[in-house]
């Protein structure tokens, strides 16, 4: 009477899906350095991996290049440091000038006086 309905197997449904196109340079870079490193691992479990291929993960995983790598980080965190510094620097400078700005006109230096009448005053 009543026809089911068969769900596509999971071999047929990983056939249909169907990858989403990078949307950007950086997606597109990602997508690409995630195959490469698929393919290189499937190479080096088959046994098939170029020496290149070899050579590279060997110099990866080898502590000089973490010892490098290491020190890369903590150069750019030095950097980071700094610049934070120089703009503390430039944001004290002009707060500096501004209290210099308030501290001259209580001092009625730079500031010219405007003598305004006061209507309600009658004098003595």
């Amino acid at each position: 009477m009543y026809e089911r309905k068969r769900r596509p197997s999971a071999r047929k449904a990983e056939e249909e899906l169907k990858p989403i196109p990078p949307r950007s340079e950086e997606e597109e870079q990602k997508l690409a350095c995630g195959l490469a490193m698929d393919l290189a691992i499937k190479w080096m479990q088959e046994g098939t991996a170029p020496a290149q291929v070899v050579t590279h993960f060997l110099k990866v995983g080898s502590l000089k290049e973490q010892a490098e790598l290491e020190k890369t980080r903590h150069e750019i965190e030095l950097l980071q440091a700094k610049k934070k510094a120089i703009e503390l620097d430039a944001e004290q400078d002009k707060k500096y000038e501004e209290v210099i700005r308030a501290i001259s006109s209580y001092a009625g230096k730079d500031q010219e006086w405007e003598v305004v009448e006061d209507e309600g005053y009658s004098g003595y």
